[in-house]
């Protein structure tokens, strides 16, 4: 089996002579507050999956800028929540262990609603933060946005954050994001960039491969079955004096009724998520992507610490 690397995207030469910035960005807001979303336009590719249904991202993602003034590693962290179930505990703790280790933190609100209780939780957790604290409005191209609303709520909660670290922006649209940005270029300390500055991500091939068979699982299935799911990657070889790779996997559920699901009448459903899923992963790699897809079941795995470990 050859080895498989990182998929790289070039940065132009910039010639520029200043002293660099470098500095990891922990990403950190309620679930759907757009953080996918923003790490995928700022790093302008696919690098965390995006879904309707509220907590997609289990795991620390990491997508990286480079640009003249130096590089940003932004870590998309899941959307931090309230709840008491086992895998959504680790959940937090993945987010809120990130905030300490991070050089500086973007905070993305949601202004397509008001304010509530999770906004409260999160901003009690970055009281001891705000010296190195960025935050973005996000959504304000959504009509009738309470992007007003969040700024008071800002202000108000976080009183000894400069009014000049807060953006409206629009993630989607790619609105307002170049001056939070810069912004976060200016607080970031002088340094070596953390990765060669053609890198957009630091993803193994396998875990790339594994998100994007369960982003497109997620939005072809019912309402029930996205947070019973997990991708497991069984075998990777490449074939062809590396021109293809041929993949193994597997979407495991947790009951055989989710299985039915998930495979469909006639298998329409699972050809559905490989077609899809082969569409963009051949989008992205520089060979061809074999896959061999199937569903099998793993009953209450998401009870199960050593799956959880594997996968969060």
């Amino acid at each position: 089996m050859e080895t498989l690397q990182v998929i790289l995207i070039p940065m132009s030469n910039t010639g520029n002579t200043e002293k660099q910035k470098s500095a990891t960005v922990a990403i950190i807001g309620r679930p759907s507050a757009g953080k996918s979303t923003f790490l995928n336009t700022v790093c302008g590719g696919k690098v965390s999956i995006v879904s309707p249904v509220p907590q997609t991202t289990r795991n620390t993602v990491r997508g990286i800028v480079n640009a003249s003034m130096g590089q940003l590693v932004f870590i998309d962290t899941p959307g931090y929540h309230e709840s008491e179930k086992k895998m959504n505990k680790k959940l937090q703790d993945l987010a809120v262990n990130q905030l300490a280790e991070a050089d500086l933190i973007l905070y993305l609100l949601d202004s397509s609603r008001i304010p509530g209780s999770e906004e409260e939780l999160i901003v009690s957790i970055l009281l001891p933060y705000t010296e190195k604290l960025v935050c973005g409005i996000n959504k304000t191209d959504i009509k009738g946005s309470f992007s007003g609303v969040c700024r008071v709520f800002l202000t108000e909660k976080l009183k000894n954050l400069n009014n000049g670290r807060i953006f409206d922006i629009s993630a989607k649209n790619d609105t307002n994001i170049d001056p939070l940005l810069i912004e976060l270029f200016k607080m970031a300390p002088e340094g070596e960039a953390l990765y060669p500055p053609e890198y957009f991500t630091d993803q193994e091939v396998s875990f790339r491969i594994s998100e994007i068979i369960r982003e497109k699982a997620i939005n072809l299935t019912r309402d029930e079955i996205p947070h019973c799911l997990f991708v497991e990657i069984q075998d990777m070889e490449m074939k062809k004096n590396g021109k293809e790779l041929w993949v193994r996997g597997f979407l495991c559920v947790e009951r055989e009724s989710q299985k039915g699901i998930v495979i469909g009448k006639g298998a329409s459903v699972i050809k559905k998520i490989k077609e899809e899923a082969l569409k963009e992963l051949n989008s992205i790699f520089p060979y061809r992507v074999n896959l061999d897809l199937q569903v099998r079941v793993n009953k209450n795995w998401r009870q199960n610490d050593t799956i959880l470990n594997k996968l969060i």
